[in-house]
């Protein structure tokens, strides 16, 4: 089974309290009842992100490199790229679901205040 960004939306949007979303303007798949993504597209062609604890993440690095990755950009945040060419697409699904929990179970999303136009200065 090969994954891509429609196979991998579809198995995630297949769990309990999921919706399609955006996340920092692109698409990803959210918590209903929180607003967390858990998945999203990122800056790399081949891979997804998955928003993950730190630990999971440690542990998926350095025992399968070829598919669970970072690049600077993630250094340091709760999440890792996910290449499409898996060869365990079994454990992606796995990694989602658990992405899923860990990401149902973190507090609400608090909203972000919106910045004040320049217009009303004016």
């Amino acid at each position: 089974m090969s994954l891509d960004w429609e196979s991998v939306t579809a198995f995630a949007l297949g769990l309990p309290d999921t919706e399609m979303s955006t996340s920092y303007g692109s698409p990803a798949v959210k918590i209903v009842s929180n607003g967390r993504a858990f998945i999203h597209t990122g800056r790399e062609a081949d891979s997804f992100v998955l928003a993950i604890d730190q630990d999971t993440k440690e542990v998926l690095i350095e025992t399968d490199p070829d598919t669970f990755w970072q690049t600077p950009h993630y250094h340091g945040w709760p999440g890792l790229l996910v290449r499409y060419d898996s060869s365990d697409p079994e454990r992606v699904h796995a990694m989602i679901e658990r992405a899923r929990d860990w990401a149902a179970a973190r507090p609400k999303v608090k909203p972000r205040p919106r910045a004040k136009s320049n217009r009303a200065k004016q």
